[in-house]
């Protein structure tokens, strides 16, 4: 019978599985997270885990914050747990190794006692408030770079004596609240997928505080250090499968197991205000320039798998690993990795880009897994912007090939149209589904209405080589179907 995983069961469960061999007890909150879920908890808490074990950090436990109704759930998975859940990593040829987690000492929920999220902000302990809210969660525009104050929750969380609810409102409350105290302000850092996200983070967070108070945004700008960072694991939504395995293998009952591959990676630009955990120590690269590497992820990983991903649904497939044994669809990532986004980056130190891009394809097609396509296509309207369309302008503007790239696109507005090749309905998650897929219905009649989305495009609709290439895709996926124009575009 599993055994339930929780602090008390730990001497119990450590003849089962590996259990954190420190003591869990006396270690204080250094981190305060934002935005718990998979991602996080195969990656940064579990760079913190390690260097627990090895003895150090316990003054760097984590704080998980959730603010999200979807939290709720979080927060009661957790909670029952004592933070604790197993991490599996998945190897292509079937193997399993799980270990328990211990690094996340306590969750807040927001909605349910906002103060006390503002307490441990401001607690002089906290040194770091980290973040992976996705490329959505920053509130600028994908064309512009604009901070865009409109959504209600911020409009609310701006409102005179306001009670903050957003994580916009909260940080800057905690960072405000620091500042009245003499307290010198923690360091925000981002570990989303966006292009100098430190770069967003601070132009953003510091907007916000600037329209709370001028003098206060202006503070923010300059004393609160944001560094720039490239994070990479590929962690799928956990499955219902991973929690009756983690039961079956190891006796282990655990409310949300994380399962994630074995390659990770966390590139980060050493810049902190109080200091940060000896993160080199378990393997991660503190450098002066995030940049290249930066780059090479968000152009090669994360614009491949919207490369990958609607082509591939259209296609008819569902995971991601059938998708990418496709020889057609290899081909054609290959293809766009090599002639379209790789000369637009810079020089990666240290790195053998060749092998980079073939490591990618080996990491897609890992059957262990199980990723979904339908997690690649989700919220294209926050991914395409900040990973697809830099490439493409960066090619006009260098008078280079943009076939396949603008093929990514047109595959996204056949996508988006709600119904697959067919006839079956797609289930479309994206916030902009309202205004897209109207749009992207009409391009039957006019081939460009999709890019007319200015807000999503900028000024795309006006490049006319852009357009021809765009069009050309469109028609073939008309005319002939996703799985001839692939093979058509990968030559």
């Amino acid at each position: 019978m599993a055994v339930a995983l929780r602090a008390a069961n730990l001497r119990e469960l450590g003849s089962r599985i590996t259990v954190p061999s420190y003591d869990r007890t006396g270690i204080t909150t250094g981190i305060v997270h934002f935005g718990v879920g998979g991602f996080h908890r195969a990656h940064q808490a579990m760079y913190v885990d390690q260097l627990l074990a090895a003895g150090g950090a316990r003054e760097w436990g984590i704080c998980g914050v959730g603010v999200l109704p979807a939290d709720r759930r979080m927060r009661d998975a957790l909670t029952a747990q004592d933070g604790l859940y197993t991490l599996s990593v998945l190897a292509p040829d079937g193997g399993w190794t799980t270990r328990v987690i211990g690094s996340i000492i306590e969750y807040l929920y927001a909605p349910d006692d906002p103060e006390a999220v503002l307490a441990k902000l401001a607690d002089p302990a906290t040194r770091i408030v980290s973040l992976t809210v996705t490329e959505g969660g920053y509130h600028f525009s994908p064309t512009t770079g604009a901070f865009d104050a409109d959504d209600p929750g911020l409009r609310a969380d701006l409102a005179p004596n306001a009670v903050p609810a957003t994580i916009f409102g909260l940080i800057t409350e905690g960072l405000a609240r620091r500042r009245a105290r003499g307290i010198a302000p923690f360091t925000v850092m981002s570990c989303d997928n966006i292009e100098g996200n430190g770069h967003v983070a601070r132009a953003t967070f510091s907007a916000f505080a600037r329209l709370r108070d001028p003098d206060l945004g202006d503070w923010v700008a300059r004393e609160v250090r944001f560094p720039n960072s490239m994070v990479d694991r590929i962690t799928p939504v956990t499955p219902d499968s991973a929690t009756r395995e983690v039961a079956r293998r190891h006796g282990v009952d655990d409310r949300w197991p994380v399962v994630t591959e074995p390659f990770t990676q966390w590139v980060l630009e050493d810049s902190f205000t109080l200091g940060r955990p000896d993160y080199d120590a378990v393997g991660v690269q503190l450098v002066d320039d995030v940049a290249p590497y930066e780059l090479m992820k968000l152009r090669l990983l994360n614009a491949s798998h919207q490369a990958l991903a609607y082509f591939g649904y259209l296609m008819g497939y569902r995971l991601v690993d059938d998708a990418a044994r496709d020889p057609s669809l290899r081909r054609f990532l290959l293809r766009y990795m090599d002639i379209e986004a790789t000369p637009t980056l810079r020089p990666v130190p240290g790195v053998d880009l060749e092998q980079y891009k073939h490591t990618l394809l080996e990491r897609f097609a890992n059957p262990a897994i199980g990723d979904t396509v339908a997690r690649l296509c989700a919220e294209s309207s926050d991914r395409i912007p900040k990973w697809v369309l830099p490439v493409i302008r960066q090619r006009l503007a260098d008078d280079g090939e943009i076939a396949c790239a603008a093929a990514i696109v047109a595959s996204w507005a056949r996508y988006a149209e709600g119904v697959d090749e067919q006839g079956e309905p797609i289930e479309i998650v994206d916030r902009l589904r309202d205004q897209l897929t109207p749009l992207a219905r009409g391009q039957r009649e006019d081939r460009t209405a999709f890019l007319s989305a200015r807000s999503v495009f900028g000024d795309l609709i006006d490049e006319p080589r852009f357009v021809r290439a765009y069009v050309a895709a469109l028609d073939a996926l008309y005319d002939k179907g996703a799985r001839a124009t692939v093979a058509e575009l990968a030559g």
